[in-house]
């Protein structure tokens, strides 16, 4: 990619929400544990969360 292939705006367009509003409007909690992660309607499962949980594990090994 170019540097003049991508258009990059200042500011968000006119009428958009920003991210943290977004995250307000929604209730939005950080997450800080992997306990957070296994509270109900996160994961539709234990074995996707375990899933989830290892490909971070792998991700952060790898580096």
């Amino acid at each position: 990619m170019t540097a003049g292939s991508a258009h990059y705006a200042a500011e968000p367009p006119k009428g958009s929400t920003s991210l943290d509003d977004l995250a307000r409007q929604k209730n939005v909690q950080v997450v800080t544990s992997a306990d957070d992660l296994a509270q109900d309607g996160v994961f539709d499962s234990d074995e996707e969360l375990d899933a989830f949980l290892e490909h971070v594990t792998e991700a952060r090994h790898a580096d």
